[in-house]
């Protein structure tokens, strides 16, 4: 029997009592699984802050280097926003992206049946929607330099730099490329090719990788006009290939056509599969410690966890068959409450998924 070490970050927020469910389902469903799963806890976000000073301690960055996974909560509250750039929780995520060498972002959203009435977007627009966005996560304009802000008010000017090489976008071409040969062979790559330079690259670079994968049929948008067909037409989408930036506002979007954003999982991925996974949403802190948490987007982050790092790919469709039966018997948290379902807490949408593992 092989052993395997995760850290776990439960961050701020919402992030300790989602976390807590869900490391319970984990130790429940892989409790006879060929590889034994250690759990380390370690502080990170506002947390590590307030009692190491800095938001990504020295001793966090540690253990997750030298585990074989992360699996993260949230970070970040109106508690901190305003401390200094470098001091702020946020900046944890940005470093453990950057020291695990996380260049991939993996995030599905897919539309229950039992939820399409949840959405913002007519029922039939949503029904059916099973997408994946695949995100560069460690390039583009979020790491780019030089950045400042410079001058004295009123004449201050800032500056961030958008700078992709082609080897960074080689590299998460392929990445998505693979993720559609195991989906429906369809990619959509979303650039500002007619705007700019960086763009124009990106195209190119990714109409050059499409070559070694014929049996995918690949096509180009804008971002403006992906934001929108995301909106119109959702499930004219397979797999969506873009960079940091464009791909942080699209997978909220997507995120959104599901009904609530706490229950998107995601996976970010270095290039030996050791991934840092977390959900899509933030920290909630206005419904912190209140059981009023929706802990099925990371019920399904450390599901992904299950199948990309581990190879336990039963016990992941396990995890994801019990949140599908709770879901379909009709038990909601109060995000996606409608009427004729029965309102249940964080804890206890726990406990229902954990029973649904035996089902």
């Amino acid at each position: 029997m092989s052993e395997k070490l995760i850290a776990v970050l439960p961050g701020d927020g919402i992030g300790p009592e989602i976390m807590s469910v869900t490391v319970d389902i984990l130790k429940q469903v892989t409790q006879n699984s060929s590889t034994k799963l250690h759990v380390e806890q370690a502080l990170v976000g506002g947390a590590a802050y307030e009692e190491f000073g800095a938001p990504l301690p020295q001793s966090t960055l540690e253990l997750a280097k030298k585990c074989d996974a992360v699996l993260l909560g949230a970070v970040g509250g109106p508690k901190w926003e305003g401390l200094d750039y470098k001091l702020r929780p946020e900046r944890a995520l940005l470093g453990l992206r950057s020291e695990l060498g996380l260049f991939a972002n993996l995030r599905p959203a897919v539309v229950y049946p039992e939820l399409a009435s949840a959405s913002s977007l007519k029922e039939e627009v949503v029904s059916g929607v099973d997408l994946m966005v695949v995100r560069e996560l460690t390039g583009g304009i979020y790491f780019g330099e030089p950045r400042s802000v410079s001058g004295k008010t009123p004449e201050r000017i800032a500056l961030n730099t958008m700078i992709y090489s082609e080897k960074e976008v080689k590299r998460i071409a392929k990445v998505a490329f693979e993720t559609a040969m195991k989906r429906s062979r369809k990619l959509c790559s979303v650039d500002k090719a007619n705007v700019l330079q960086v763009s124009e690259l990106w195209r190119d670079v990714v109409s050059t990788v499409a070559k070694d994968y014929p049996d995918v049929e690949l096509s180009h948008m804008y971002i403006d006009n992906a934001a929108m067909q995301l909106v119109k037409n959702p499930k004219q989408f397979d797999v969506i290939l873009t960079g940091n930036l464009f791909g942080d506002i699209l997978s909220d979007v997507a995120a959104m056509l599901t009904g609530s954003i706490g229950l998107l999982p995601s996976a970010s991925l270095n290039a030996s599969q050791k991934g840092m996974y977390e959900p899509v949403h933030g920290s909630a802190p206005d419904i912190a410690g209140q059981d009023k948490a929706n802990p099925i987007a990371t019920v399904l982050s450390m599901a992904m966890m299950l199948r990309l790092s581990f190879d336990l790919s039963n016990e992941a469709s396990r995890v994801e068959q019990a949140v599908q039966s709770v879901l379909q018997s009709g038990f909601r948290t109060p995000d996606i409450m409608k009427d004729g379902c029965s309102l249940v807490g964080c804890a206890e949408m726990g406990q229902k998924i954990l029973e649904g593992l035996d089902l």
